[in-house]
C-alpha cells in the first residue's frame, strides 16, 4: 500500500460505543521482510502529537522500520505516513551531526566536547559573575523526552535561578495551556481519544486533523463512515478534507474570514442561551461566570456575527444546533485558533460551550486542546516552558516551597518575582544583549519564530552566545556559536506524554552517531562541570541516568493534579501507554478528568489566579481567593477586537500560515525521508480562484507574497482558501545562501502575541501577491489533503511512497477504555 497516495489506510468502520478495531501499519526499509529484523524495540512514535505506540526495527545495528503496536490505547496499531516514512529514514543520513563545534573566526569548526562544554562553562560562568542569573536564557522544543525537560528546569531554575526559559511550545500550543488553566485550574486534557467512540457530534475548531493527527482522523473516519456516525462541524476558512467530511455527515462547515475566531464563538455561545440549551442546574452548581459570560455574548446575534465573520447566519444557527441538542459532544481545538488574534479567548470559549451544557467528564463529551508536538505536554508539566514543574503556580509561595524542600534549596533561588518569561520576550532581551548567553535544544527558530530575518539578526549578533543542540545543522546551528551534536529518537531511552495524558516509554533501540549524546547526558555534563550544588553542598542534581531522572520527576508530581507517582519503568514496559494521573486512587491510570466535575480551581491549588482575557491583565491571588471557587470551573468570556493589522489598499490581502501531511515542523527529520520530501518537496502558497484570476495569476505561476516585514517568492497553488486569503506551509528553510531567494513562510509574519497565552499570532497578517514569472507547470503541492487544487484531475495526483502494510488483527481488551468489545450481535 503506498501510504503517500492513501493518507489515512484502509477504513475499519464500527458501531457506536463498541471498541476501535485494531489494525497494524508496518514499513520496513526496501528488502526487508519481518522475518528478518533482529529486534523490535519499544517507543512511540514522535512525528505528531497523538503519540501512537511502535516498535522500532533493528537490523545489524540499524534502526530499518517500525510497526505500530496492536495492544496500544492510543493507535490500535495504526500510524500515519510521517510515522512510517520518517520515523528512522534521517537516522543514516550523511549528514548528521556527529561531534561537537565552536565558531572560529567567524567558521564553525569541529572540535572535542570537552573544548566544547569548556567554552559553554566558561561562557556561563563569566556572565553569571558579572550580570548574574538574568543573563541566561533557555529554549528549548516540544520533542526531549521528560527527564530532559525535568533536568533542564531544575538547572535552570534551581541551579542558575533564571525566568528566561522557554519552549517551541509557546509559538504551537501554548494557549492550549492557557485555556485549560483558565477553564480549570490547571493544564491537563479532560477528554479522551476514546471518546470519539460515544459522541454525538464532534466540533473541530482551527483543526485540520486530517493532516495534522491522521491516526486520531483516522479513528474519526472509522465512524463517521459506519451506520450511525456522528455529525461533525468543521471551523476552518480553508476547504479541507475535515469541512468535506462535516458536510457528508450533514453538519456544517464554519469559514470565518482570518482573525474573527471569537466573534464567531460569541456568537454560538449565544445562541446555547438564547435556546435554552444550557444546562441551568450544573452550571449553578459546578462553575462560576455564566451571568457575566451571557452579558459578554449576548450582542452577537447571528447578523452580526455574519458582517464580522462572513459566515451564513444559518449556518451558524445550524452549528449552534447540533452542539445543544447533541447527546454527546467532542470538541478539539488546534493552530487555527491558538495561532490567531485572540486566542486564548477563543480556546476558552469552547470550553465554556462544554460548561455550559455540563458536557464534560463522561464518555462521548470531552475537550481536546491538542498540541502540536509529540512531547508539549511534558515542556508544560515539567516547568521547561517557564511554569514551575507539577502544574504549580510561580504566585503562590507555598508551591514555590514545595519545589525548595524537594530540591534542598533555598526558596529565593527559584524565580518566582514575576510572570515567567515567555519566549518572544526572551528573544528581544537576546536582541539588546541583556540576555547573553541563550541555549537552544532540539527546535529550528531561524525557521519557526515570526518575522524570520529579525530572528537570523539576534542570533547571528555578537550580543549573545549562542548554543544549539540538535541532530543536524540547521538553519539555527548555522549561526551558534557552540554545536552539539544530540542523540535522536531511538538513540536514547525516555518517557513522554501525548495530547490526551498517555505516558510512554520509549526505549533505546541503536546507538549514536559518532559522538553525539543525549540531551539528558549532555544536560547532566553541563550541570556537572557548573558544580551546581544543594543548600548542604551536595550536588543538586543526583540522578546520572533517564530512569533515575524519571523517578525523580514523580516524586514531584506527588499530591499534583499530574500525577506520576504510581508509574515506573517497569509499569511502562507493558503493552500500552497510560494516561497520567496515575496513583493509589488510580493504579491503572485515568482515561478522562474532571468525572466528579470538581475541578483544581481552589487557590491552594490552582496553576495560575487567571488573567482579563481580552488585556491579559492577571487575577491576583486575594481576588481569586474572594470569589471562592471552591471546586467549580470557571466560565468567562471577552469582547471581539479587530486583528492588529488590518487589509489595506497596499496590503489588500489577509495571510495564513499552517501545515502539510507530509512534513513536519521545519523538516529536519521529514525532509530526509525520500517519500515524504517527494510527496511536498518544496515551498508553495495558496490563493482562491477569484484572486488568482484577478490578479492574472495561474496554477505553478511563481508568485512575490510580500508584507511590511518581508516576502518570499514560491509557485502558486490554485486551491481552495477563502478569498481574500493567502495560505503558506511553514515547514520550509531559506539555508541562507548568498543571493537565494527567501522562501520561509515566517519572513511575513508579525511580532504580536496573545495577551494571555503569549503565543504569537502567525495567522493575522496582512499581504500582497503578485506575479514574478510563469511557473513552467503546477506547483508541487500535495493534491491529498487541503492543499488540493480547486479543479480536481488539473494536476498529477501526490503518490509515489515506498510500499507499507496494513492489516486487521484481532482487537484486544484496552485499559480504561468504556466501550464494549463486540457490538450488539456481533461484528
Amino acid at each position: 500500500m503506498d501510504r503517500i497516495a492513501d493518507i489515512w489506510g484502509p477504513g475499519m468502520p464500527h458501531p457506536k460505543g463498541t471498541v476501535w478495531p485494531a489494525r497494524v501499519d508496518l514499513h520496513l526499509d526496501a528488502g526487508l521482510t519481518e522475518e528478518q529484523i533482529d529486534r523490535w524495540v519499544p517507543g512511540a512514535c514522535l512525528l505528531c502529537s497523538n503519540g501512537c505506540g511502535c516498535d522500532i526495527a533493528v537490523k545489524d545495528g540499524r534502526m530499518v522500520g517500525v510497526r505500530g503496536r496492536a495492544t496500544d490505547v492510543v493507535n490500535h496499531g495504526r500510524l500515519g505516513p510521517k510515522g512510517l516514512y520518517g520515523s528512522t529514514a534521517w537516522a543514516q543520513a550523511p549528514d548528521r551531526l556527529t561531534r561537537p563545534m565552536i565558531r572560529d573566526g567567524g567558521i564553525l569548526t569541529d572540535c572535542t566536547w570537552e573544548t566544547a562544554m569548556g567554552r559553554v562553562v566558561e561562557t556561563s560562568r563569566r556572565l553569571l559573575r558579572e550580570k548574574g542569573p538574568l543573563s541566561h536564557g533557555f529554549y528549548t522544543s516540544g520533542q526531549l523526552f521528560l527527564e530532559e525537560y525535568y533536568t533542564l528546569a531544575v538547572l535552570g531554575k534551581a541551579g542558575i535561578g533564571t525566568p528566561h526559559m522557554d519552549g517551541n511550545t509557546r509559538l504551537c500550543t501554548a494557549t492550549a495551556a492557557s485555556a485549560l488553566k483558565e477553564s480549570f485550574g490547571t493544564d491537563g486534557q479532560p477528554g479522551s481519544y476514546t471518546d470519539i467512540e460515544h459522541c454525538d457530534a464532534i466540533f473541530l475548531y482551527g483543526h485540520n486533523m486530517a493532516e495534522t493527527q491522521t491516526v486520531l482522523w483516522t479513528r474519526i473516519l472509522d465512524r463517521t463512515r459506519a451506520a450511525d456516525p456522528p455529525v461533525l462541524v468543521c471551523v476552518d476558512p480553508r476547504r479541507t478534507r475535515v469541512a468535506e467530511e462535516a458536510e457528508r455527515t450533514g453538519g456544517v462547515h464554519l469559514a470565518p474570514r482570518v482573525g474573527t475566531n471569537l466573534a464567531l464563538m460569541n456568537g454560538l455561545t449565544r445562541e446555547l442561551f438564547e435556546n435554552g440549551w444550557v444546562d441551568e442546574d450544573w452550571v449553578r452548581e459546578h462553575t462560576l461566570g455564566a451571568d457575566d459570560l451571557r452579558d459578554t455574548v449576548d450582542s452577537y446575534p447571528p447578523e452580526r456575527v455574519a458582517e464580522i465573520c462572513g459566515v451564513a447566519p444559518d449556518d451558524l444557527r445550524r452549528a449552534a444546533r447540533i452542539f445543544g441538542e447533541s447527546g454527546n459532544v467532542l470538541s478539539t481545538v488546534l493552530q487555527g485558533f491558538y495561532q490567531s488574534h485572540q486566542a486564548t479567548a477563543s480556546a476558552v470559549a469552547v470550553n465554556n460551550l462544554h460548561l455550559l451544557r455540563g458536557l464534560i467528564g463522561r464518555p462521548g463529551s470531552g475537550i481536546l486542546q491538542m498540541n502540536g508536538q509529540p512531547t508539549a505536554q511534558n515542556n508544560r508539566e515539567c516547568g521547561a516552558d517557564g511554569d514551575l514543574p507539577g502544574f504549580r503556580n510561580w504566585d503562590n509561595p507555598r508551591h514555590v516551597e514545595q519545589l525548595a524542600e524537594l530540591w534542598n534549596v533555598d526558596p529565593l533561588v527559584i524565580p518566582h518575582w514575576a510572570a515567567p518569561t515567555h519566549a518572544m520576550q526572551i528573544v528581544s532581551y537576546a536582541e539588546e544583549g541583556s540576555i547573553g548567553f541563550l541555549w537552544i535544544s532540539a527546535t529550528n527558530p531561524a525557521v519557526s519564530m515570526p518575522e524570520s530575518a529579525r530572528i537570523r539578526r539576534v542570533l547571528a549578533g555578537e550580543q549573545c552566545f549562542v548554543v544549539v543542540q540538535d541532530l543536524f545543522l540547521t538553519e539555527t546551528a548555522r549561526l551558534a556559536d557552540v554545536v552539539l551534536p544530540a542523540a535522536g529518537w531511538g538513540e536514547k531511552t525516555g518517557t513522554f506524554t501525548n495530547v490526551n495524558r498517555t505516558v510512554h516509554l520509549s526505549e533505546r533501540a541503536v546507538e549514536p552517531p559518532g559522538e553525539a549524546r543525549s540531551d539528558l547526558d549532555i544536560f547532566l555534563a553541563y550541570a556537572e562541570a557548573m558544580d551546581f550544588r544543594d543548600r548542604d553542598g551536595a550536588p543538586l542534581i543526583t540522578w546520572r541516568t533517564a530512569e533515575e531522572a524519571f523517578d525523580a520527576w514523580r516524586e514531584a508530581t506527588r499530591g499534583r493534579p499530574v500525577d506520576y507517582t504510581g508509574l515506573s519503568y517497569d509499569k511502562l514496559r507493558g503493552p500500552t501507554g497510560i494516561p497520567w494521573p496515575v496513583n493509589e486512587e488510580h493504579p491503572e491510570g485515568t482515561d478522562r478528568l474532571y468525572a466528579d466535575a470538581v475541578f483544581p480551581t481552589g487557590t491552594e491549588v490552582c496553576e495560575t489566579y487567571g488573567h482579563d482575557l481580552l488585556t491579559g491583565a492577571a487575577v491576583t491571588e486575594q481576588e481569586h481567593r474572594a470569589v471562592r471557587p471552591a471546586g467549580r470551573a470557571f466560565l468567562k468570556g471577552a469582547e471581539y477586537a479587530p486583528a492588529h493589522e488590518p487589509t489595506s489598499d497596499e496590503y489588500p490581502l489577509l495571510y495564513t500560515t499552517g501545515r502539510t501531511v507530509y512534513q513536519f515542523h521545519t523538516r529536519t527529520k521529514t525532509a530526509r525521508s525520500r517519500s515524504l520530501r517527494e510527496a511536498a518537496p518544496e515551498m508553495w502558497v495558496e490563493l482562491s480562484p477569484v484572486d488568482a484570476e484577478r490578479l492574472g495569476i495561474a496554477e505553478g505561476d511563481v508568485v512575490r507574497v510580500e508584507s511590511p516585514r518581508g516576502a518570499l517568492e514560491a509557485q502558486a497553488r490554485v486551491g481552495r482558501v477563502m478569498p481574500g486569503a493567502v495560505f503558506a506551509p511553514f515547514h520550509y528553510g531559506t539555508p541562507g545562501l548568498p543571493g537565494e531567494v527567501p522562501r520561509q513562510a515566517n519572513e511575513l509574519t508579525m511580532t504580536v502575541w496573545d495577551p494571555v497565552s503569549k503565543q504569537p499570532y502567525f495567522k493575522t497578517a496582512a499581504c500582497r501577491v503578485r506575479k514574478v514569472r510563469d511557473g513552467g507547470g503546477p506547483a508541487k503541492a500535495p493534491t491529498t489533503g487541503a492543499s488540493a487544487p480547486v479543479t480536481p484531475g488539473t494536476v498529477p495526483e501526490t503518490a509515489g511512497g515506498a510500499p507499507t502494510i496494513s492489516r486487521a488483527v484481532p482487537t484486544p481488551a484496552y485499559p480504561n477504555d468504556p466501550a464494549r468489545s463486540e457490538p450488539p450481535g456481533g461484528r
